[in-house]
């Protein structure tokens, strides 16, 4: 079997777009993948550049060996440009072996270890910044069914913030945290805007609502910073997503700086070697929670990897609450509902989804909107439902 064509395909919403891929072989089977990076046009660049030099003509089946040469041969260095093109075309290569042996793609990875995926939400909290707003957007993902959301309560606060800041953002956990009770999930995102000294400081202001973790406290740059802040908090540390292969999770580890490792498959090369990431973090006795925010491809390849890591923690979704109508973009048993907070095991063959590539046309690519370091973002974000429709 060999690889014949590569379709990107593009969908816009009005604060992400979705790179889609299409790989064809030449006997008839064809493979998905899903990506959402904000550098759009420059991944559709690097795809066409190792199209003919790479992948036309190659086995899908030698997944180890077509990431190799992309990784090594080309002499790059992987960041999340090269690392989603690379995760397009590795994930649709998965989805093509699977179709062929007719099997799901978590059983081609070692098989199942749990029976069901739990999942927590977010994009749920476009809303104004009151602990009123807060409150009634909270209670309506628990009714969702959700037991996890995630939040960013921190407005524009960048490096530092004033007093009055961190208490307004304290107090919009605390209004969450009454609304959905002891037994609901609280993950707060930092979005690595802080110093490791803000950073620690808001730690111990948030400590009181029990969260289940804090994400990147500070910039994604510094590990030593990184490691700094987490060595003087007592909320378990989640990071990862902006971290592309192997090598830089290994100095993650070595530093003690994480609890939790969110890597992106589809900006990290792909599933096997987010596999790879997720059994080193198992071996500093870390759990893995991969960073999800594409829509159904890209949740399903997620749920797939998550099915076979014994340290899988949660699954990331959005999409049950910002651009649900991005749920249209693929539909199949590699996407299932999320019920009492959890997705069941997905299905295939393969990812088990299709693409409906005429939905994905009639949504064309979009400038994105995405800064959170403006004032007016969730405001914008709130707006951003009705914009789609």
């Amino acid at each position: 079997m060999k690889i014949t064509k590569l379709t990107p395909m593009v969908l816009g919403t009005p604060w992400r777009n979705l790179t889609y891929l299409k790989v064809e072989t030449d006997e008839g089977l064809v493979g998905v993948s899903e990506c959402r990076s904000i550098r759009t046009d420059a991944v559709l660049g690097y795809l066409k550049q190792i199209e003919k030099r790479y992948v036309l003509g190659t086995d899908p089946f030698n997944v180890e060996q077509l990431v190799q040469r992309a990784f090594v041969d080309d002499f790059l260095r992987v960041n999340d440009i090269t690392g989603a093109g690379i995760a397009l075309v590795e994930m649709a290569c998965w989805d093509i072996i699977g179709k062929s042996v007719g099997q799901p793609v978590y059983k081609l990875l070692g098989g199942a270890t749990r029976d069901r995926i739990k999942a927590y939400a977010n994009g749920w909290y476009t809303v104004e910044r009151t602990p009123e707003a807060f409150q009634e957007a909270a209670r309506k993902v628990v009714a969702r069914g959700y037991r996890a959301l995630k939040i960013d309560p921190f407005g524009s606060g960048f490096y530092e913030m004033d007093r009055a800041d961190k208490n307004k953002s304290v107090a919009l956990i605390e209004a969450i945290r009454g609304a959905v009770g002891p037994d609901v999930e609280i993950l707060i995102e930092m979005h690595g805007r802080f110093s490791p000294a803000t950073a620690v400081d808001l730690a111990n202001d948030l400590a009181p609502f029990k969260p289940s973790w804090l994400e990147e406290p500070v910039p994604a740059d510094n590990l030593e910073a990184l490691a700094k802040a987490a060595s003087k908090i007592s909320i378990p540390i989640a990071t990862g997503e902006r971290i592309h292969t192997r090598h830089e999770t290994r100095r993650l580890l070595e530093l003690g700086a994480a609890d939790v490792l969110q890597t992106d498959i589809t900006l990290s090369c792909g599933i096997l070697e987010g596999k790879k990431m997720a059994a080193m973090a198992d071996a500093s006795y870390v759990t893995f929670a991969p960073h999800n925010t594409g829509g159904p491809v890209s949740t399903a390849a997620c749920l797939h990897l998550a099915a076979t890591c014994p340290n899988f923690k949660i699954q990331e979704h959005f999409n049950d609450f910002v651009d649900a109508w991005v749920k249209q973009a693929a539909a199949g048993p590699g996407y299932p509902e999320v019920k009492d907070g959890y997705f069941a095991l997905p299905s295939g063959p393969g990812l088990g989804v299709t693409l409906n590539e005429e939905f994905i046309r009639e949504h064309p690519p979009k400038e994105e909107t995405f800064n959170l370091f403006k004032e007016d973002w969730h405001k914008r974000q709130a707006m951003a439902p009705a914009l789609s429709r």
